[in-house]
């Protein structure tokens, strides 16, 4: 997400890093650059006013003129300015209420709310430990509430049982009644959509809202549809007490102009981003990892977030313990390789690590690609355990009958050991550092606008070897 944006912000704050000093004209140079990369982006012309007009007036100032990094400090105030414009903080649900908390969800048909529902209710469930109830209210699209009631049975989560020919006001108060005796914690309402805003329609969720007085009741728009999706939250606010945004498609969204522009248009902040079709592609929307997302800081919060979620626990310490001892071998590539797949693949993971963006054009470039990964992996299963725990032993004959067995050549194998003593160098260095904890030190102030990121700590712009993979 924001790939376009992302690459052009970054080739501007990059020159202005470059400088020693900072003039006055060339903040006001940058800032041209800036405002032309946000209209691009499909942000809204008053929004990309006001922010230009904050970010020159702060960085046309002492702080920034007489700095000694002053490049890092104009990147600091825009990221300052990003955060406060994508809300600031980022906002949860307000349900911890006396059960049950209703969550009604709005939206035009087409715009993912359906199954939005099913993925907040999955996230409400096993991040929130809540027991949640679903209930469709649409009862003029065929099917709809048939398809919340199979979502229901992927996720795990409980549907109202459907009475056919009951209108939705009726369905809302059987379903928090229900919710209420059956000892619910949440109950998520999947209102009827329309083509377009009408009056039919806001009068039904208007009938809804009186009936069941939601705690939430969450807009869901098509990140896609860019100043559409803010043109749909304005008329909804306009017509129903709004109390925060579901952006979906927010994957695919290269340009960003939706997210940029919702919180200051409608004044309701974005809670959660679609950033996939599987139902646990649902995010929190935090404005400080967006920002830092958006201006090539990566999103290491993310990283550890995603690693938790795919990482088994005693794989985890078993590497753990190897690493305190300064060891990493060819098995332990072999896992991080398949971590890697878990979580997403090289593509996923490069936006959100600082200092990685070599690694993303290169493969928007097409010099790697995830198929890197697999056959890697295959190079070192056609090792022996031995050759695995010492890839000292690695002779030339031995090289020749890995890469017969891998159906690769011997280069090939060669640049999968290259890899593992690059790691096995780095690994070293990392417990030199003081092990993970001066890691985690040494990554909040890169963080903070640092240089160079994980990879650039350890001496490379890239993770050790996947520039010499291609397709």
């Amino acid at each position: 997400m924001f790939d376009s944006l992302s690459d052009r912000l970054g080739s501007v704050f990059e020159r202005l890093r470059g400088r020693g000093a900072l003039t006055e004209l060339d903040v006001r140079a940058a800032m041209r650059e800036v405002r032309i990369a946000l209209l691009e982006a499909d942000v809204a012309l008053s929004v990309v006013k006001q922010f230009i007009e904050d970010v020159t007036e702060r960085a046309i100032g002492a702080e920034v003129t007489r700095s000694v990094t002053p490049g890092q400090q104009v990147v600091k105030i825009v990221n300052d300015a990003l955060v406060e414009l994508l809300g600031g903080e980022a906002e949860g649900l307000n349900i911890d209420v006396t059960p049950p908390a209703v969550i009604m969800m709005v939206g035009l048909q087409g715009s993912g709310k359906t199954t939005t529902t099913a993925k907040l209710a999955k996230l409400l469930t096993e991040k929130h430990a809540k027991k949640v109830m679903m209930a469709s209210l649409d009862v003029a699209r065929p099917a709809a509430q048939e398809q919340l009631r199979v979502l229901g049975e992927q996720v795990g989560v409980a549907t109202l049982p459907i009475i056919a020919g009951q209108q939705p006001v009726a369905i809302a108060e059987r379903a928090r009644q229900a919710a209420r005796l059956q000892g619910f914690d949440v109950v998520l309402l999947d209102t009827a959509g329309r083509l377009n805003v009408d009056v039919a329609l806001m009068a039904e969720m208007a009938a809804i809202a009186t009936a069941t007085t939601p705690n939430e009741i969450l807009l869901v728009v098509d990140a896609l549809t860019g100043q559409d999706a803010v043109n749909v939250a304005t008329a909804f606010k306009a017509e129903v007490a709004l109390t925060g945004v579901v952006l979906t498609r927010m994957d695919g969204d290269a340009r960003g102009g939706a997210a940029l522009s919702m919180r200051a248009v409608t004044e309701r902040p974005i809670k959660f981003a679609g950033t996939g079709e599987k139902l646990d592609a649902l995010e929190a929307f935090d404005p400080q990892r967006v920002a830092g997302r958006i201006l090539g800081m990566g999103d290491i919060v993310g990283l550890v977030e995603r690693a938790a979620a795919n990482i088994e626990q005693a794989d985890a310490e078993k590497l753990a313990a190897k690493l305190a001892k300064g060891q990493f071998d060819m098995d332990d590539l072999r896992g991080q390789l398949r971590q890697m797949k878990a979580m997403g693949g090289l593509g996923a993971l490069a936006g959100m690590i600082p200092g990685m963006g070599a690694a993303k054009k290169a493969m928007e470039n097409g010099a790697i690609d995830d198929k890197v990964l697999g056959r890697m992996e295959a190079v070192i299963c056609s090792m022996t355990l031995k050759e695995r725990a010492k890839p000292e032993i690695l002779t030339a004959k031995r090289k020749i009958r890995i890469a017969k067995g891998a159906g690769t050549t011997v280069q090939e194998v060669n640049k999968v050991i290259k890899m593992q003593m690059d790691m096995a160098t780095a690994m070293k260095k990392l417990r030199k550092l003081g092990g993970m904890k001066g890691m985690a030190s040494m990554m909040a102030k890169m963080g903070a606008g640092g240089a160079g990121g994980l990879a650039g700590m350890l001496g490379g712009g890239m993770p050790p070897g996947f520039d010499k993979f291609k397709r």
